[in-house]
Order: C-alpha cells, then sequence, then structure tokens
C-alpha cells in the first residue's frame, strides 16, 4: 500500500536518510524505531507530504505520491504534542478536520447558518464527530477544552480528530511520549485495539522498544538514516541481523564479547565450538544469562559478582571473568546471590548465543546451533 524506494533526504551536508526501502502492507501496523536523530520522523513526514525527499519514490496504492501535497494523500498524522486548538471543545477539535473539508469560508462561519445545505452539513458533520467521540470513548467530554482533560484524554482526542477524517493510514509520531508510565501501558493497548478494530494501516515512530514491540506487526529499526532490519518483532530480539540491531534491541544491552581470529572463542566460552571464517564477537543477552549453581545449564559461565541491581521482579547483576570479560546477567528477585566480590556460576543455553562478524558486525551461522547439547562444556 505505501512503499518508499531509494528515499534520501540531507540537510545542508548532512544525510539524515541513506537509500530508504520500505513496503508497508495495507491493513498493517508497523513501527519505526530508532534513536533520536535516526531519521524516522523525517521519514513520516515525508510520507505525510510535510517534506519532500531529495531522490527516491514514495508510493500510495502504486501511485507516486511525491509531488501531491498532504491534503491529496489522505493520510492523517497524529503528533508528540497532540497539536488541539485550546480555543476549541472536544467535539470541535474532532470535528475540524470535517468541516474544513466540506465547507468553505461562509460555511464556516455564523452567517452559514441561515442556510438550509450549510445546516445540513454540519448536522452530518457532528454526527460524524458524535460517533467517533463514542468509540473512543469521549462521549461524557466532548464539551470540554484541551485544558480540562489529562495527558490521555487528549491523546484520544488527537486520535479521535484523525480517525474522524477516514483516511487511508495513520501516521504516529512518539505519541505517547508525554505520558507516564502507567498511562502509556494503557494508551499502547487503546491505540492497538484502535487498529485491529479499523484495519487502518497505521505507521508508528517511536524509541520506546516497549512500544514498537509490543504493538506493532513489524518494526523497522533505523540506525544512522538507514534500515537495519526490518521485520516481527520476535525475528529482530531472537535472530537480529547485525550487531548494531542487537545492540539496540531488547530491554537490557545485550553481552558483546570480542573473539580472536580461529584458534579459540574467549575465555569464559572457549569450550564452544569453533567457528570458522575469522574474526567474531559473541553475543548474549543478560535474561538468558542466570545464576546456576546447581550446573543445570548446558553451559556456564563462572565469574566473580561486582554489584547488583534491585529492579522489583529481578536483580542486575554486573559479574567479571577472570580473563577480565565483563557480564551482565539477570537473576530472580529471590534469587541466593553471594556478596559483591564472591564466585558465581551463570548458566545459558547455547541456542541463546548470537555470532556476529567482528569486521562488518554481520549475524554470522554458528556451529553450536545444531550442536548437541551434551557437546557442550562448561567453561570457566
Amino acid at each position: 500500500m505505501i512503499s518508499l524506494r531509494s528515499v534520501t533526504r540531507s540537510f545542508g551536508a548532512t544525510k539524515v536518510l541513506d537509500g530508504i526501502d520500505l513496503s508497508i502492507a495495507e491493513g498493517s501496523f508497523v513501527a519505526l524505531l530508532g534513536p533520536s536523530g535516526c531519521g524516522k520522523s523525517t521519514l513520516l513526514r515525508l510520507i505525510a507530504g510535510l517534506d519532500r525527499p531529495d531522490s527516491g519514490q514514495i508510493l500510495i496504492h502504486g501511485s507516486d505520491v511525491v509531488e501531491a501535497g498532504p491534503a491529496e494523500r489522505n493520510i492523517a498524522m497524529v503528533f508528540q504534542s497532540y497539536a488541539l486548538y485550546p480555543h476549541l471543545t472536544v467535539a470541535q477539535n474532532i470535528a475540524l478536520p470535517l468541516a474544513m473539508r466540506r465547507l468553505g469560508r461562509f460555511g464556516r462561519s455564523p452567517f452559514g447558518a441561515f442556510s438550509p445545505r450549510v445546516r445540513e452539513t454540519r448536522r452530518a458533520i457532528a454526527e460524524a464527530a458524535a460517533d467517533v467521540a463514542r468509540a473512543l470513548e469521549l462521549e461524557a467530554l466532548v464539551d470540554r477544552k484541551p485544558a480540562a482533560l489529562s495527558g490521555g484524554q487528549r491523546q484520544r482526542v488527537a486520535l479521535a480528530r484523525a480517525l474522524v477524517r477516514d483516511p487511508v493510514a495513520f501516521l504516529l509520531d512518539e505519541p505517547l511520549s508525554n505520558l507516564d508510565a502507567r498511562l502509556r501501558v494503557q494508551m499502547r493497548a487503546e491505540i492497538a485495539a484502535l487498529q485491529r478494530r479499523t484495519g487502518r494501516t497505521f505507521v508508528h515512530v517511536t524509541h520506546d522498544q516497549a512500544e514498537a514491540m509490543g504493538m506493532a506487526d513489524r518494526v523497522a529499526v533505523m540506525l544512522d538514516g538507514r534500515i537495519a532490519q526490518e521485520g516481527p518483532p520476535r525475528t529482530l530480539y531472537e535472530r537480529p541481523a547485525n550487531r548494531a540491531v542487537a545492540a539496540f534491541v531488547g530491554t537490557h544491552s545485550i553481552n558483546l564479547v570480542p573473539g580472536p581470529p580461529p584458534g579459540g572463542l574467549p575465555g569464559c566460552f572457549s569450550a564452544l565450538p569453533e567457528p570458522a571464517g575469522g574474526p567474531v564477537v559473541l553475543g548474549i543477552r543478560p535474561e538468558h544469562l542466570r545464576p546456576d549453581p546447581a550446573g543445570r545449564m548446558p553451559a556456564s559461565v563462572s565469574a566473580r559478582l561486582l554489584r547488583t541491581e534491585y529492579q522489583g521482579q529481578e536483580i542486575l547483576l554486573d559479574v567479571v571473568h577472570d580473563d577480565g570479560t565483563a557480564l551482565r546477567a539477570i537473576a530472580d528477585a529471590g534469587a541466593a546471590l553471594p556478596e559483591p566480590g564472591g564466585a558465581i556460576s551463570l548458566g545459558f543455553s547455547p541456542r541463546d548465543l548470537h555470532l556476529f562478524d567482528a569486521g562488518d558486525g554481520r549475524r554470522r551461522s554458528a556451529p553450536w546451533e545444531a550442536a548437541a547439547p551434551a557437546a557442550i562444556v562448561a567453561c570457566g
């Protein structure tokens, strides 16, 4: 439905988007995930028609819309600031896009009330706005102004104003960043439910991984103006295409352990089958590296505990191996742990290890992926 082909955009000497290729299927929920400055909001503005690419094509239903203005594209955009008019009520804010589209200057003026045709159009607009307000549970708030609303309510009004236009796609630019943590979780569920209910295409820009992974069908990870990887959330987490994606995706930063050329892996992973093809970097996520004093896991690492960080249901562990390799692991809140400075055994499964080329960072196939667990011995 929406396709971007070799799209570039620069501001002065700074290239913000560098050859973006992306296809967004009709009715899908796609998240553009990346750190600040990676170009994701610029890309959203290009799709909306608020900016123009330096080169490349933007196709909607197969037609190139680079020369088309925002109104011609029929795409609704929800901004981080909500962009509500403070002097208008909720009902008026929701109805505004239809009023601008269906009523001329005379129809929007006080004198328009004397025209039967204008009165009928205004009635239809009010009914459409009321239907959308009802769908988003805003009926009790329609006479209030934005200053009398909570952050979550203002967000729903912004969504309602976009929905009333009956657009072909919704573009959401960091719409939840101004909300507190509890309300963000609630609004994530509401937006995802709205997308499923309407069946419309949603493109959601965020730097929050929980938003992207929890709401979207597909996630495009943007780094340095390029799409580093695009696919279902599970694929990005379990099989990152390169070291940069692995380092960015995940609640906790992945452990990356540099490896020497063929002839031996780093000390605490030296018992693993040796990969071929040059220097490598091993990756393992902290949630896959856990205390294992009984040695039940297929492989283990002996280390020294440096510090702990209590997080409620879990405890973050900073440890160091005898060879100086620093690692982060996770323990359950009730786990028995040694005092800082004490020895600790951490277990892991080979299937949770990632192998990356030390040069270009691309994912490499690992020889232990097909190995039986019994073939992996503890290392320490």
